[in-house]
């Protein structure tokens, strides 16, 4: 009999795994493992692995069934070694579209707080002041603001339509994105360099790579227009997050909006922490009622098909 194994969840059920398992005539296990070695044991023969964080290793996949397949509940596979994964010969694939209306959403109400100075009107009016002048040094109407995408795909387009409906001009930087595609919508591709340099809200949305790490790094932050915004609804590792805390401490960037960092929990010791004018949520950019429930449906379909022969939806490698 096949087996069917989810090795770690955050949704607090499990019933769409149970019913494609089910379908298939597969055996169900379900888990919530972290560590490498409890994760090698519970998917150890397992066919199709639904896998969230638990790391997917090269010591874990080689005690995968033969022609296996994990699926990755979201977007981003960066816990799953893929080279190790080609090399085994396990498939792997993710879950691209079921939360991309509601990160959008995240990332402009972050843009649109930060660009609008929102919070520092309460905290002026807490401290007892009235006069605009004194809450805030200046204002920038989001008719005069450019924003600059670094990534055009599903989210970004998204995320686009949403700041042009406020009046912004957004431009891009993806070199895989048609520039018909771009046209279409009323953006303007351009070099990273010249997004970086010309973006008052610069928001990131692409995967974590050897390349993409630290992305937005120290001189990328110092070459950012005066008063500029860093959104970051993507993941973590796109940014120095120590260099961002200093160019929120030092003025250079006027606001940050994280969703995503280096390591989550966010530790103690980040430096982050203590960096002004940076707003910050847990990783729930993705989050609605709605969009959970499709990321397991649509995880738990792309598992019965591995186990029925069927070809897969969103094979990553």
């Amino acid at each position: 009999m096949k087996r069917f194994v989810v090795s770690d969840q955050a949704f607090g059920n499990t019933d769409a795994e149970e019913k494609a398992a089910a379908a298939a005539g597969a055996e169900f296990n379900a888990h919530q493992v972290s560590t490498e070695d409890d994760t090698a044991k519970v998917v150890a023969g397992a066919h199709v692995v639904l896998n969230n964080f638990a790391p997917m290793t090269h010591r874990v996949m080689s005690g995968l069934a033969k022609d296996a397949v994990v699926v990755r509940y979201g977007v981003g596979v960066d816990n799953v070694d893929l080279e190790a994964a080609r090399a085994l010969g396990v498939r792997v694939c993710n879950v691209p579209d079921y939360g991309v209306e509601e990160v959008a959403d995240h990332a402009a109400a972050m843009a649109t707080f930060l660009a609008r100075k929102v919070a520092m009107f309460d905290a002026g009016i807490r401290r007892g002041e009235w006069k605009i002048g004194q809450m805030v040094p200046g204002l920038r109407s989001l008719g005069d603001t450019t924003v600059g995408l670094v990534g055009f795909g599903r989210i970004a387009q998204a995320l686009a339509r949403r700041m042009q409906a406020f009046g912004c001009t957004v431009i891009a930087h993806d070199p895989y994105v048609n520039a018909t595609v771009a046209a279409d919508m009323g953006v303007e591709l351009a070099a990273l360099d010249d997004v970086i340099a010309r973006a008052h809200i610069v928001s990131l949305h692409v995967p974590l790579l050897a390349e993409t790490r630290h992305l937005l790094n120290a001189a990328r932050l110092a070459a950012l227009p005066e008063g500029a915004i860093v959104i970051n609804a993507s993941r973590g590792g796109l940014i120095d997050e120590d260099a961002l805390a200093k160019a929120l401490t030092d003025g250079k960037v006027a606001a940050a909006g994280l969703d995503v960092f280096e390591t989550e929990p966010l530790p103690e010791t980040s430096a982050l922490r203590s960096a002004p004018n940076l707003f910050m949520s847990p990783h729930a950019a993705f989050y609605s009622d709605g969009s959970v429930k499709r990321l397991q449906q649509l995880a738990a379909d792309e598992g019965l098909r591995a186990l029925r022969g069927e070809p897969l939806r969103c094979q990553v490698a």
